[in-house]
């Protein structure tokens, strides 16, 4: 059985990657999924006011669990396995670590728009492409929903 990466951000583009593997898995693939969400580590001024770190990362992992919500939800009322998974720091490499630390065979997530920052920092989904050990399906977001 195929297990499958899904990153999700929270948007309804990023779910657009959980209804294709829907689709995949309504035509017959068997699969499971992981669906994963990465949070921005907490910069100098939230570390400085919290006073706490252990605050800090309840307070990601809680935010991550809240955004993995709607997609588990999805999978699983469509008797999908799932599990999700929570990191925190840079969104390519926390991806890679979960990929290999729930060993999974694929990556499927959404493209976002390409706009100013995809080009000055790059890409989450370009540099999966280009370091992921495991085939990674984009799942295009359709043009009148990019800017959303």
């Amino acid at each position: 059985m195929l297990k499958i990466l899904i990153p999700v951000d929270g948007s309804p583009q990023a779910l657009l990657a959980v209804h294709h593997v829907l689709r995949l898995v309504g035509a017959g693939l068997k699969a499971r999924a992981v669906v994963a969400n990465v949070q921005e580590a907490a910069n100098l001024y939230e570390m400085v006011v919290a006073h706490d770190p252990a605050v800090l990362q309840k307070v990601s992992d809680a935010a991550g669990r809240d955004l993995v919500r709607p997609a588990v939800a999805l999978l699983s009322a469509a008797g999908v396995q799932v599990e999700s998974a929570v990191a925190s720091g840079d969104p390519a490499q926390q991806l890679l670590e979960l990929l290999e630390r729930h060993a999974c065979d694929a990556v499927v997530m959404s493209t976002r728009g390409s706009g100013l920052r995809a080009a000055v920092l790059g890409s989450v989904s370009q540099e999966l492409v280009q370091r992921s050990p495991v085939p990674v399906t984009l799942v295009k977001v359709p043009e009148d929903t990019a800017a959303d």
